[in-house]
């Protein structure tokens, strides 16, 4: 929520309209409250690169930081370096082309959200891969993951089971990498 903040002090500064969407789950989560919340900003169009890595890039925002952030911890254990990126925006998207960049050094991407299949996902997709140019990196079929195509079912289960979660990253990632080197990510199943 703090992130928000910064948004809506640098939206505040400008003349355009604007939409933030806030996290429901971010209301839950214990900040602490800056000094200087009401007058520090964030740029519009620039992603954060959450965690730095090697072997996979996974493309997300919002709540689905949290989730994938943990993913990439188990992901770690399983040998598995994962460069994590929070868009931040939308509308602008990635002004500096730091995802192209990170695909050019891992060659693989996971676009990850809790939007409806084809939904955000798809958008983000299709504004690195055509729009950056960014398809001539990659040695592995690009990958969405998004909620089910279904309504989700209220309370926390109902996340669980029409939401990504942790278990759904994971799957989705070693997959990815047992596909591009089998002798080193052996199938999870037999």
């Amino acid at each position: 929520m703090t992130q928000a903040a910064g948004f809506y002090n640098t939206l505040l500064l400008g003349d355009d309209p604007a939409l933030v969407i806030e996290c429901l789950n971010g209301y839950r989560l214990k900040e602490k409250i800056p000094a200087n919340v009401g007058d520090f900003t964030l740029p519009l169009g620039v992603p954060e690169i959450l965690r730095p890595g090697q072997d996979l890039t996974i493309v997300t925002y919002g709540s689905m930081c949290r989730i994938v952030m943990e993913a990439a911890r188990y992901l770690a254990d399983l040998g598995i370096d994962c460069e994590v990126i929070d868009v931040q925006t939308l509308l602008p998207f990635d002004l500096g082309q730091s995802i192209a960049l990170s695909l050019q050094k891992t060659n693989r991407v996971i676009f990850a959200d809790e939007d409806v299949p084809g939904g955000t996902t798809a958008y983000m997709m299709q504004q690195v891969l055509e729009g950056q140019n960014a398809w001539r990196f990659l040695d592995s079929t690009p990958r969405t993951l998004s909620a089910q195509a279904h309504r989700p079912a209220y309370g926390s289960d109902g996340d669980y089971f029409s939401k990504p979660n942790v278990e759904n990253v994971v799957e989705m990632a070693y997959g990815l990498m047992h596909e591009a080197d089998p002798g080193q990510f052996p199938a999870l199943y037999v």
